[in-house]
């Protein structure tokens, strides 16, 4: 159920959680490979928006909310040797509750939600960080595409910072059984798709997601 807290109130609320915390990286920085890319698939947006803030639940200009489960995720960019970098673009879209797309060539007969932002570009804290509010992607069908399967819930990350390489990838979230028969997650090394899954961290006011990414330098 929704809990009513208006979207200036949260991205304020962010902002000030956001610098009082530095998050070591989970793994030694010796052991440390840029994120697993993936592919940028079919539906990165193509219309200008103008919003584009960290809470994708709701539109500038727009009365009405995003259609399901209200979600955030957080995590930081880091050089591969753990230092965190300032001022990445932390660029996000993503299916909205029904597993459609803002996109002219998504064939997916799912209906599209007027209240969802879909896409977010964010620029990285001092320490780091990043937050975004948004909703639980829906998975869907590959029918469309001629392809017997379905996609789960995923959300596409392009993280780009200058001297370091560009790391393109997708986000998943722990539990999902359909990640076990993702076509693009079986394009990733088995012993590497656990960087690519969230873990859910149930203490705060949504569930939060947390999803570390690490880029190479150039």
């Amino acid at each position: 159920m929704r809990q009513a807290l208006s979207r200036r109130r949260w991205t304020k609320k962010f902002s000030l959680a956001a610098g009082s915390a530095v998050v070591a990286p989970s793994l030694a920085a010796a052991n440390r490979q840029a994120t697993p890319e993936q592919t940028e698939g079919p539906f990165y947006p193509v219309h200008p928006a103008a919003d584009l803030d960290a809470d994708l639940t709701q539109i500038d200009g727009v009365e009405g909310t995003a259609l399901g489960d209200v979600i955030v995720v957080s995590g930081h960019v880091y050089s591969l040797d753990g230092k965190p970098l300032t001022g990445a673009m932390v660029d996000v879209w993503q299916a909205n509750h029904h597993g459609k797309y803002i996109h002219p060539r998504d064939r997916n007969t799912a209906p599209l939600d007027p209240n969802f932002q879909g896409w977010a570009k964010l620029n990285s804290h001092a320490d780091g960080s990043y937050r975004f509010k948004t909703i639980m992607p829906g998975p869907y069908s590959l029918r469309s595409f001629g392809i017997n399967g379905m996609r789960c819930r995923h959300i596409h990350f392009k993280v780009t910072q200058p001297g370091f390489q560009t790391v393109t990838t997708q986000m998943y979230f722990a539990g999902d059984p359909l990640i076990e028969k993702d076509g693009v997650m079986a394009g990733t090394p088995a012993e590497r798709r656990g960087e690519l899954i969230a873990q859910m961290d149930a203490s705060g006011e949504f569930p939060e997601y947390r999803f570390d990414l690490y880029l190479g330098t150039v």
